[in-house]
């Protein structure tokens, strides 16, 4: 699940609860076949390093996963994303230079304030002379929107929804500033816009693509650095969300877009970027620093990597505390609603299937990233652990 809203709520200590118990997850032996099979298989191996793939969990919950396999007696690697988007980020800005650095996350990765507090960490060790200034964006709705989450997206709907919680006119949290509507160039086409009213004078607007979020998002950016007294230039942005890079080519496309735009004759923003922005996806140099760990250590095998095994949490329908919607996921009240230390099961964790991945989503995987499809279509037809998966379930 998107860790990215519950810092929103105060569920700080559900969020790391969570976390905790995904790396039991991962260092057991245990998961279930199918999400309505009531007993749990022992057949999985537990793993040797772990690679906390979500921003917020880092920023929120690194140093409890630390703490715990430590508790534990473990010799275990535990590798966040922040670090290595921030190294990303700065190794493009010189010692003596002056830069804005924008950061796009999730609303809880922003509040926690964690890449901030990170490059200004690294800045300090560097010796860094010039001086260097952080924007950040959060994202709300992006990550729920690739997700499918209907708070955020819905492409089967044609009119304004009442459980969205997305940027709108009506939002004062995220709101969508009527003023600079042509700003956004948002694509009006079918329904990627719902509004009331018409076209010419909309009303209750709400989001409802991918594309549409972004749009909105890197506006919104733009926003904040016009309106920050001597703010340096734009040169470097992090994708501080594992959801965002999948559309890194659509946040260049809105980024040039911006840099050429015209008001009046006048560059809008032009004065506050470079023309071509390094955009920094952490998950590169993660993988350079789990690599480097697991050949330092000797952990590599002659295993294939088509052996790869992919999980996913659903909502355990076999407790009768969850409340659970007609999709088969917990409400949205009732997933912030929890409280931490009411420790149950409240999910199962099971292999991918067709049963809990979107078809949205398999084909976002095949698009945008085609080897790792094709290892999950390998475990998901081939692996022993899937044998009781109808021909139609698999991928």
């Amino acid at each position: 699940m998107p860790y990215g809203q519950y810092e929103s709520f105060n569920k700080t200590a559900l969020l790391k609860e969570h976390v905790i118990k995904d790396v039991q997850f991962l260092m057991s032996n245990k998961y279930y076949s199918k999400e309505n099979t009531p007993y749990f298989s022992t057949d999985k191996q537990p793993v040797k390093a772990i690679v906390i793939a979500c921003n917020t969990a880092t920023a929120f919950a690194k140093d409890d996963v630390e703490s715990f396999i430590k508790k534990a007696g473990l010799n275990l690697k535990v590798i966040g994303v922040i670090g290595a988007g921030v190294r990303g980020a700065l190794s493009s800005i010189n010692n003596n230079e002056d830069a804005g650095i924008a950061v796009f996350a999730t609303a809880g990765t922003v509040s926690s304030n964690g890449y901030p507090k990170e490059i200004f960490k690294s800045l300090k060790i560097s010796g860094h002379n010039g001086k260097i200034e952080v924007f950040q964006q959060a994202g709300v709705g992006l990550a729920g929107a690739v997700d499918g989450a209907e708070e955020y997206i819905d492409i089967k709907t044609n009119a304004p929804r009442k459980i969205y919680k997305g940027p709108s006119d009506k939002n004062d949290a995220v709101k969508i500033n009527i003023a600079i509507l042509s700003r956004y160039n948002f694509d009006w086409s079918g329904n990627n816009m719902l509004y009331d009213g018409t076209r010419e004078t909309p009303e209750n607007i709400q989001i409802n693509s991918i594309n549409n979020y972004i749009s909105y998002h890197v506006v919104s950016l733009m926003e904040s650095i016009k309106n920050t007294e001597n703010a340096p230039v734009l040169k470097s942005i992090i994708l501080g969300c594992t959801h965002y890079p999948f559309y890194t080519d659509m946040f260049k496309l809105k980024l040039a877009e911006l840099y050429n735009l015209r008001e009046n004759g006048n560059y809008v923003y032009r004065n506050l970027m470079i023309k071509n922005i390094p955009i920094i996806d952490p998950a590169i140099n993660t993988a350079k620093e789990l690599y480097e760990y697991l050949n330092a250590e000797n952990l590599f095998n002659e295993s294939s990597l088509m052996k790869s095994e992919f999980y996913i949490s659903v909502a355990n329908k076999d407790n009768p505390n969850n409340i659970i919607d007609e999709k088969g996921n917990f409400t949205y009240e009732y997933k912030y609603g929890r409280d931490a230390g009411n420790i149950q099961p409240y999910v199962k964790v099971v292999p991918f299937t067709r049963n809990n991945i979107g078809e949205e989503t398999i084909k976002m995987l095949y698009d945008k990233a085609p080897f790792t499809y094709d290892l999950i279509k390998n475990f998901s037809r081939n692996n022993p652990k899937n044998k009781s998966l109808e021909s139609n379930e698999k991928l």
